[in-house]
């Protein structure tokens, strides 16, 4: 549980100092690279990340309700107690993303940079990516749970992806998807003490 404490505090302590990043390279950077991805869109990547962006929720469903429906099936304990650790995780990656976006409150790209369009306008608030953190947390907990690189690779280019497609489409920067990558990856190894 310490570790966990202390991935949190080092991620609220940066999320609290994210408005200093206004004017920093930080945010130079960021601002660039929405610039440049929005350059280069063309119509079938942007269908096909809009696509990749709109299926994160249901891939994180269905993960650990594959892994319970199998584990039922086949009466196999650890496997129904890996689909409630999978879902655990993504469930409190949720609640923690959402709490931090409520603190730091970072406008989206096409709100805070007159120069962007976004492919489309969420409402919500920009820090950290909730899409990424949700991917990368079920993403990391699956391969905790299944340490295989059948799994592994998958994984992390489904995660990944989803993390890309929040940038292509111009509704998160850079810096908001490292830190949902970051919250998602730490909620699963904090969640692992659910593990069988």
């Amino acid at each position: 549980m310490k570790s966990i404490s202390r991935i949190y505090l080092t991620l609220l302590l940066f999320t609290t100092a994210t408005p200093i990043f206004a004017q920093s390279g930080l945010q130079r950077f960021d601002d660039r690279t929405l610039e440049y991805l929005e350059a280069h869109r063309t119509p079938g990547q942007t269908k096909a990340w809009l696509f990749i962006s709109n299926t994160n929720d249901y891939v994180n469903v269905a993960i650990p309700a594959g892994l319970l429906v199998a584990g039922i099936i086949d009466n196999n304990p650890d496997m129904r107690q890996n689909a409630l650790y999978v879902a655990s995780s993504t469930a409190t990656t949720f609640l923690l993303n959402t709490l931090i976006k409520k603190l730091v409150k970072r406008p989206r790209p096409f709100i805070s940079n007159v120069h962007l369009t976004a492919v489309y306008q969420p409402s919500s608030t920009s820090f950290p990516s909730g899409h990424t953190s949700s991917a990368f947390s079920s993403a990391t907990a699956l391969v905790r749970a299944y340490p295989k690189w059948y799994v592994i690779a998958p994984a992390f280019l489904w995660s990944g992806a989803v993390g890309y497609s929040r940038m292509y489409l111009g509704v998160h920067y850079p810096s908001d998807v490292t830190a949902g990558a970051l919250l998602g990856v730490g909620t699963a190894f904090g969640m692992g003490f659910i593990r069988p």
